[in-house]
């Protein structure tokens, strides 16, 4: 069986979410992987389940209280964020105050950005598609939504690599991510053209899962013509054949 390296990861959270849910059976307080993998195996099963952003949220804010962790813990975890799967797409979410019941605002982490993609406060002084933001060059791209349900991205998912029924230059946004504040989202109405503005994801500049067809640093000889390559291959709308 082949898995994808976001695969990987989901099966290591589930596999230590079950081992905490075990110890806590059996009246042991959490340590902090232990509780932060619940924490975030909950966020994911209730997105699975069908539940919306903020009700998985809540969800993950409840599973556990000051009283099932160790001492200490509490200092340590003072937010869970997970990316899950969600009846509109990929999500980030992000779980603050996870073992009480504060919570983020409705603008705070987490938040979606509804029927406007362009967020502010990134300027608007484009010059033939590219414009900067903090002093980083910045590409615009008209993104259409082909497929019959609404799809939402997270502001530091790889751009190029978003859900393949979203038709838009694939090559431009090589490398980049949404340049909206971290923890929101972007959601794609159905039909729906938006432009929306990309900025280079920083670091070391490395892609590894979003949709596997990086897994590697971005910047490797050959890696964007590859990436490319793959995206035409599974018919990701905009990479380079008409679908």
């Amino acid at each position: 069986m082949h898995l994808t390296p976001a695969e990987r990861d989901r099966l290591l959270l589930f596999t230590t979410a079950e081992l905490a849910r075990a110890r806590r059976a059996r009246g042991l307080r959490l340590n902090v992987p232990e509780a932060t993998a619940l924490i975030a195996d909950t966020v994911c099963e209730a997105a699975r389940d069908g539940r919306r952003l903020s009700e998985a949220i809540e969800a993950g804010r409840s599973v556990l209280t000051h009283e099932d962790v160790l001492p200490g813990v509490a200092d340590v975890v003072t937010e869970v964020r997970v990316e899950a799967v969600f009846d509109d797409g990929t999500r980030l979410a992000v779980v603050t105050g996870p073992f009480g019941p504060a919570g983020p605002g409705p603008t705070g982490p987490g938040a979606v950005i509804p029927g406007k993609p362009q967020a502010e406060p990134y300027g608007d002084d484009a010059v033939d598609g590219v414009d900067a933001v903090d002093g980083v060059d910045a590409v615009t791209v008209e993104v259409v939504n082909t497929a019959a349900v609404p799809i939402s991205v997270t502001s530091h998912f790889h751009f190029f690599e978003v859900n393949p029924r979203l038709r838009f230059d694939r090559a431009a946004a090589y490398g980049r991510h949404l340049a909206v504040p971290a923890g929101t989202a972007v959601r794609f109405d159905p039909g729906a053209a938006s432009e929306v503005r990309l900025v280079p994801i920083g670091g070391a500049r490395v892609a590894v899962g979003f949709a596997g067809l990086v897994d590697g640093p971005l910047d490797a000889p050959g890696a964007r013509e590859a990436a490319l390559e793959r995206a035409r291959a599974c018919g990701y709308l905009g990479a380079g054949e008409q679908a």
